[in-house]
């Protein structure tokens, strides 16, 4: 298992995140795309804040089961945070994330427009 550090653009959001990341999704629901976010999700211990988490501002829509975070300064949106199967979820932007070339992940496409 590797940490990844990542952060907003300004830096007012940082955070660590341990895993082996080798794939993230594309998702196609009205945010996502927007974003250009490609999503590695980890389960929320797998998640550490180097700056306060009250940093985080938060969005919602639709059916609000998924918090998309971002910063309130610069506006950058490094995560969410949802539920699957009762595990309380992190899904990671690895736009956001330092060192990661992102031409090695697999990418999987989602379908979030269907939801």
């Amino acid at each position: 298992m590797m940490i990844y550090q990542g952060s907003c653009h300004c830096g007012h959001i940082k955070f660590e995140v341990e895993g082996d990341l080798h794939g993230v999704k594309q998702c196609n629901c009205s945010i996502c795309q927007r974003l250009g976010a490609l999503r590695w999700f980890v389960p929320r211990s797998q998640v550490r804040f180097l700056t306060p988490e009250s940093n985080l501002s938060t969005y919602q829509f639709g059916k609000k089961s998924i918090s998309h975070h971002f910063c309130a300064i610069c506006g950058c949106a490094p995560m969410g945070t949802g539920s699957y199967k009762g595990v309380e979820m992190f899904s990671i932007n690895a736009r956001c994330l330092e060192a990661v070339d992102l031409t090695t992940l697999k990418i999987s496409l989602v379908d979030g427009r269907s939801w």
